[in-house]
């Protein structure tokens, strides 16, 4: 099975009790580690360099030039082909409601291609981030816009409104804190998720929803992300 024909699954949607299954967010084995359905398509491991919209790490602090960024379609050997590090990949629009369309990409702890050796995954629409660790073997990228690795947060003028469907934002660089309200989400398509890190891991999750009609979620400074996928745009309440 390629690699575009898995479906993320098993984050989890809950205010008090995280515990059910969302399409929209990373796979969770068994074992307590994240992962998804099936095995991965080869690709080209060649490097690239990508300026996507929106701040660069030439505008974050301490950084001087444009950081090193590779495809995004390829198997990827951490520590040969890529350094561990957050990536980030902006302007993904395939569709939904077809995985073949869409960007997708996992991190592994070796290359059998089996289900355990997955670490996490996930579907991106729009922005994605992630953590790629020092203890991981493989990261596998396919249909997504290349990668760009990020420095440390920006100082800047962070939005107070963001795509509902836009992905992940770096809260205090990409949104600002505070309370978010989305409409005329129906029924449950809009899924949104705070996180402390970009790993993707059960562990990540601070809280998700899946949502009906109106949403409304208040996004702290001490969280790292915040995810959106399918919903209304959200705008800064009053």
């Amino acid at each position: 099975m390629g690699m575009k024909g898995k479906v993320a699954l098993g984050a989890v949607v809950g205010v008090v009790v995280i515990g059910v299954v969302s399409a929209n967010a990373g796979n969770t084995r068994k074992d307590g580690k994240d992962g998804a359905l099936g095995s991965g398509s080869k690709g080209s491991a060649a490097s690239a360099h990508h300026e996507p919209g929106g701040k660069k790490d030439s505008d974050r602090p301490g950084t001087t030039a444009k950081k090193a960024a590779f495809e995004g379609d390829g198997d990827f050997r951490v520590g040969r082909d890529i350094k561990p590090g957050t990536y980030r990949t902006t302007g993904n629009t395939g569709n939904t409601g077809n995985t073949d369309d869409m960007c997708h990409w996992e991190r592994a702890e070796d290359a059998s291609g089996e289900l355990d050796s997955l670490l996490a995954n996930d579907n991106v629409t729009g922005t994605g981030y992630v953590t790629v660790k020092a203890t991981d073997k493989l990261f596998k990228s396919s249909g997504c816009a290349d990668w760009e690795a990020v420095g440390p947060k920006a100082k800047g003028s962070p939005a107070s409104t963001a795509d509902g469907d836009g992905g992940m934002f770096e809260v205090g660089t990409d949104l600002a804190p505070g309370t978010y309200r989305s409409t005329g989400n129906a029924d449950g398509s809009c899924y949104w998720e705070r996180t402390r890190n970009a790993e993707h891991g059960l562990a990540s999750i601070i809280a998700n929803d899946n949502v009906t009609g109106t949403a409304v979620v208040t996004v702290k400074a001490t969280d790292a992300y915040f995810k959106t996928t399918g919903c209304g745009d959200w705008k800064k309440a009053g």
